[in-house]
């Protein structure tokens, strides 16, 4: 019993030494082939770059970009799962190999870049600032002193110390929870990105963005910071430059109105 025993785990060890083996020497871009399926994190709450239709789909900007990748890469759009993210939740996920890549309205920065690679940009956003209505501020600068919401792991937090270092910043984790809390009063307005605060004002008159754009956002798409996900990332920039040289990057942005 106990000699079986001791072969059983001696074959078990062979098994795993194995299979590690074979991971180590197996990139990103080799697992989705392998998978036959790319993993992509999304936002569903950023109309109209990642959102829910009225029966539950997955739809917007971000959206169709991952379809066209996954074609790009696997020949269909089909083969493609969607994870959901939250800005402060989506680095954590794609380090953990619970995603492929993230296209989730994720601007470059120095910070980010020392945790994950980014692809070329594929839209370039600003910051804004979204208000009641009623509000009579014009700038910024009428709120020092003043309560602004942010989403947490966004770089809003960024653009408020920078322009008026005395404002007291009220972070929530999502943005529709954010967009309610300014509806309630609970703070004097919202900062984000102005593609994004541009979904709440479309389908609601009670709120309204600030002329002024206090930064530009290049969003792109985010990888694991390794060298095996090199591979994957040039597929990507390949597949983007393709998209850009032939307009349908464009047509992509004449769709979701945000060019």
């Amino acid at each position: 019993m106990l000699k079986n025993l001791i072969l059983f785990l001696l074959l078990i060890v062979v098994i795993v030494s194995g299979c590690s083996k074979k991971n180590v020497n197996e990139n990103d871009l080799m697992s989705v082939i392998k998978r036959d399926k790319i993993i992509v994190g999304v936002k569903d709450d950023t109309k109209p770059f990642g959102y829910r239709d009225k029966n539950g789909n997955l739809i917007g900007y971000d959206i169709d970009l991952a379809k066209e990748i996954a074609k790009g890469i696997l020949g269909s759009e089909k083969k493609i799962e969607f994870v959901t993210v939250t800005p402060s939740n989506r680095i954590m996920k794609l380090n953990s190999g619970e995603v492929d890549m993230l296209i989730s309205t994720m601007s470059i920065t120095n910070q980010r870049q020392q945790v994950v690679d980014f692809s070329i940009p594929y839209y370039i956003a600003g910051q804004a600032i979204m208000v009641n209505s009623d509000s009579r501020a014009t700038t910024i600068r009428d709120f020092i002193g003043k309560r602004m919401i942010i989403v947490f792991g966004s770089t809003s937090e960024r653009t408020l110390r920078m322009n008026v270092p005395d404002v007291k910043v009220i972070g929530y984790k999502t943005y529709p929870e954010a967009y309610r809390a300014l509806k309630d009063r609970k703070a004097d307005a919202m900062v984000a990105d102005d593609t994004i605060l541009l979904g709440f004002t479309l389908s609601d008159k009670s709120v309204r963005l600030l002329n002024k754009r206090y930064s530009k956002e290049p969003y792109a798409i985010a990888f694991r910071k390794t060298d095996a996900s090199k591979e994957l990332q040039n597929k990507v920039n390949y597949i983007l430059d393709n998209m850009k040289s032939s307009g349908k990057l464009n047509r992509l942005q004449d769709k979701w109105h945000i060019k």
